[in-house]
């Protein structure tokens, strides 16, 4: 992508190839998948637009040692589509963070096919690993609604992410009721618990409840922001069984649903 070879933004822009130094490089990387429906993403993006504005994220970013961070914002649905929304933006100050949240304010939303967390996985390490900043943490954020049905195992993508020192975090939305077809959406928590997150400190907020998406999204961005451990309340699974990964549709190496 262009921007990767161009310009970071730090209130104004400054050259990528400075190496600005951060406490952590985060990527939101946004289930847009048909299963979200319209309303749900609004719900969503407002959520982040209200964090990224939110003293408490000013403050995390505040009291880190090096006091800045670096985030990208992407939108994700089948195997071939992630779509930078906001690109890789330094926030340091209050400013940043709003301005941060203008951008994606700014952006039209829109919508893909299928469910891919592999991909959204694969892309976000390609990401880390291309960005303009020294990070002393990395972390991919993945929020959704399903499981994953197209690419490969997402095992094997949370697996390879983890081997490079990148921390996986999980926002599963279950604001409907499960599916006929079987898609674990009753026990996405657990799916997401066992077969999504990982890396140190890794943790997962459910959303349960449509008025929840600002509260859950702005502890999270917090939590990830400062590195600290998840409440416990705000992260234990509904219930206790395990979820088995291996149910994956798509099972093969670069199979298609």
């Amino acid at each position: 992508m262009p921007f990767l070879t161009a310009f970071l933004f730090l209130g104004g822009s400054v050259s990528a190839s400075a190496q600005t130094t951060v406490d952590l490089a985060l990527v939101l990387a946004v289930d847009v998948s048909p299963s979200m429906e319209f309303d749900e993403q609004e719900m969503q993006r407002h959520g982040f637009i209200e964090a990224f504005r939110s003293t408490e994220v000013h403050n995390a970013v505040r009291k880190g040692a090096i006091g800045r961070i670096a985030v990208m914002y992407v939108e994700w649905a089948d195997a071939s589509l992630q779509e930078i929304v906001v690109p890789w933006t330094v926030i340091e100050h209050p400013a940043d963070g709003f301005k941060f949240a203008a951008s994606l304010a700014g952006h039209s939303m829109r919508r893909g096919r299928h469910t891919s967390i592999s991909s959204a996985i694969d892309f976000g390490v390609r990401k880390l690993r291309e960005s303009p900043v020294h990070a002393s943490r990395q972390v991919i954020d993945i929020s959704g609604d399903g499981v994953n049905n197209q690419g490969r195992m997402v095992t094997k993508a949370r697996d390879e992410a983890i081997a490079q020192d990148i921390t996986i975090n999980g926002l599963p939305i279950m604001l409907k009721r499960p599916d006929p077809d079987g898609s674990g959406l009753e026990s996405l928590d657990l799916y997401f618990r066992d077969c999504v997150i990982g890396g140190p400190g890794a943790f997962l907020i459910p959303v349960r409840k449509r008025s929840h998406f600002i509260e859950a999204i702005r502890e999270k961005i917090v939590r990830e922001v400062a590195g600290l451990p998840p409440f416990q309340s705000l992260t234990q699974p509904a219930r206790n069984e395990r979820s088995q990964c291996f149910h994956d549709p798509c099972s093969e190496e670069g199979s298609f649903c």
